[in-house]
């Protein structure tokens, strides 16, 4: 059995080892979704990952609703991932971009007052990130079938702009209750056209967007990220391991590089010797590279490894205070902790300022 150590081949790119950085939001970027010079930094800190995937990166205005999160659909934004990509090459790292669209989960003040779209019209619980504080979700209106061929034309041009910056590839993220998860799902995906109802209508959406970015960026530098994972952010199907299943075979027909999934353990306490629920499915019809990610430490993901249902770990906030994450992991270090307070603020403290391992 191979270790978290050993090299992987994800489609076109050559990993260094199975410990993959999992998209992180951070919100490092300017007002109008510029990154900034110092995420080269941050990034370049951490290219000892087999694989960097990028926090998520709106592919529209329409699709981003996160403060200070970067964009990928104009050039001043092209121009400004480049020296992130640079960085993390010049480091020998390997990097993709994460294609990211809120649907529902917009506030319509970051859309001028506009409307966000989703599955169908209902608004998202709880409350919304936006400059202004936490304010309640607006009620979205249903994107119309008619509108979907522009919706994959956008994830064509983030791509073809992704590429442009540098990256290795892209991830479309299809989870954690954004635009595609919520076609997925069929608590929020009521329609009665060809795009709701059956999971094969239900998973059309992902499919689609997948071929569409395929077809730009390349199958063997594509990946895409599920999340059969219960209830997030007011999305749940009453059915995951069948609707995640197919969604699975479905992107391996497609010939994508690896499929990563988000799937907590079942037990809340994180019993780390248990698969997770839907992780054997999904592997079973998915016959390319599988990559879990969820609160996995060095044992526990080693385990994965081990048990055959994954291929390759993605760590999410280790690597936030352990920019030197693998080494850590080989050599049995302690890991650093981090500070919540500083997740999404803006400047260089809680973001390029912890140390490597002595």
């Amino acid at each position: 059995m191979p270790t978290l150590f050993d090299p992987i081949q994800l489609g076109a790119i050559q990993a260094s080892n199975r410990i993959l950085m999992a998209p992180l939001t951070r919100g490092r970027s300017t007002r109008e979704h510029v990154p900034t010079p110092v995420m080269a930094e941050y990034y370049a800190q951490r290219a000892s990952a087999g694989l960097i995937i990028s926090e998520a990166t709106g592919i529209t205005r329409q699709g981003l609703g996160w403060p200070y999160a970067p964009g990928i659909w104009n050039q001043a934004q092209v121009d400004a991932w480049r020296p992130v990509t640079e960085a993390v090459h010049k480091a020998g790292g390997r990097i993709v971009m994460q294609l990211w669209h809120m649907g529902r989960l917009v506030h319509s003040s970051f859309l001028g007052g506009e409307t966000p779209v989703s599955s169908v019209a209902v608004a998202a619980p709880a409350k919304a990130h936006t400059y202004a504080g936490k304010q309640p979700y607006d009620t979205p209106r249903a994107l119309r079938a008619n509108e979907i061929p522009a919706l994959l034309e956008d994830y064509r041009v983030a791509a073809r702009n992704a590429m442009a910056a540098g990256f290795d590839g892209v991830q479309v993220h299809a989870a954690n209750g954004y635009l595609i998860d919520q076609f997925l799902r069929d608590n929020t995906n009521t329609r009665d056209d060809a795009y709701g109802g059956s999971i094969a209508n239900r998973v059309r959406l992902l499919t689609e967007v997948t071929q569409a970015v395929c077809d730009t960026a390349g199958a063997d530098r594509t990946s895409v990220r599920l999340s059969p994972n219960g209830f997030v952010q007011g999305v749940d199907d009453s059915d995951p391991e069948a609707l995640f299943s197919t969604a699975a075979a479905a992107l391996c027909g497609l010939g994508i590089a690896f499929l990563e999934i988000r799937e907590p353990f079942e037990d809340s306490t994180f019993v780390k010797t248990v698969v997770p629920l839907t992780a054997p499915s999904i592997k079973r019809a998915f016959r390319g590279p599988l990559v879990l990610n969820s609160d996995y430490d060095g044992k526990s993901g080693q385990a994965m490894l081990d048990s055959g249902v994954a291929d390759a770990i993605a760590f999410g906030r280790p690597f936030i205070s352990n920019p030197d994450l693998p080494a850590r992991l080989q050599a049995d270090k302690p890991l650093a902790k981090d500070e919540m307070a500083t997740w999404y603020s803006q400047g260089p403290q809680g973001y390029t300022d912890y140390s490597v391992a002595a």
